[in-house]
């Protein structure tokens, strides 16, 4: 079973434009989240799929791999387009704005696969509890809930379960954007049209699962450091400070 590892990599982000390309330490951004998922030692490849030229070629020129693309709403569908032609059983996506990695839950994905010897599920990813009421009810956190065997039935922006009866304990859970893709089912999913049920929530796992694919979620205490303002990138700055000192 071949494992590879994609980072989808934007330039123009809307809320920070070029964050990719922004230094961290003594390099960039896109290349330090590059690097690091090399030195998992996880994947037998690693590739950047970018509409960038800037971004192509910063991985280029240091001796990584990376694959234009054309522009796409969602990840999934720039993921699928980049490894339509590469050689490959499971693709693992990591943010590119996440650039300090947890092992243990990219294993975790990593053994879904391993062992589903009846290949029935088509992906899998991370949930985290939330314990706080204002993130529970925050819209920007995409909550989801599943089964009893940890396979999602839904996510959603709107706070889900919804507690009608008081007196009951209820967990909540965050969907965090790490996924791992059966190669075939991500490039299926790149050949259906959006749903209005994706499209009202702007989530892109319900096109998934309206089209009757399995999601197997995995609970993780691993909360990452994305960039997606530039307060936050002074974090990321600060923490790479302390894990050098």
């Amino acid at each position: 079973m071949k494992i590879i590892a994609v980072i989808p990599a934007r330039y123009e982000a809307s809320r920070f434009p070029g964050k990719l390309m922004q230094s961290l330490g003594d390099q960039s951004v896109i290349l330090t989240t590059y690097q690091n998922v090399v030195d998992t030692g996880l994947f037998d490849d690693v590739f950047v799929a970018t509409d960038s030229q800037i971004i192509f070629d910063e991985i280029i020129a240091h001796k990584g791999k990376a694959v234009m693309t054309g522009e796409h709403e969602t990840g999934s569908d720039r993921i699928a387009e980049a490894v339509e032609n590469i050689e490959c059983d499971i693709v693992i996506n990591i943010q590119g704005d996440e650039p300090f990695l947890k092992l243990e839950p990219l294993k975790q994905l990593i053994q879904v696969f391993k062992e589903d010897t009846t290949k029935e599920i088509s992906l899998a990813s991370l949930k985290i509890k939330l314990l706080d009421q204002e993130e529970i009810e925050n819209p920007n956190n995409v909550k989801v809930i599943t089964d009893q065997k940890d396979f999602a039935l839904y996510f959603s922006r709107s706070v889900i379960p919804f507690a009608r009866e008081k007196s009951l304990p209820i967990n909540y859970f965050k969907h965090i954007g790490v996924y791992a893709f059966r190669k075939s089912a991500l490039l299926n999913f790149s050949k259906l049209e959006m749903t209005p049920l994706e499209l009202a929530e702007k989530i892109e796992c319900i096109r998934y699962l309206e089209s009757g694919m399995k999601i197997k979620m995995i609970e993780t205490d691993f909360v990452g450091v994305g960039i997606d303002v530039p307060e936050d990138l002074e974090k990321a700055r600060q923490i790479l400070k302390e894990m050098k000192s």
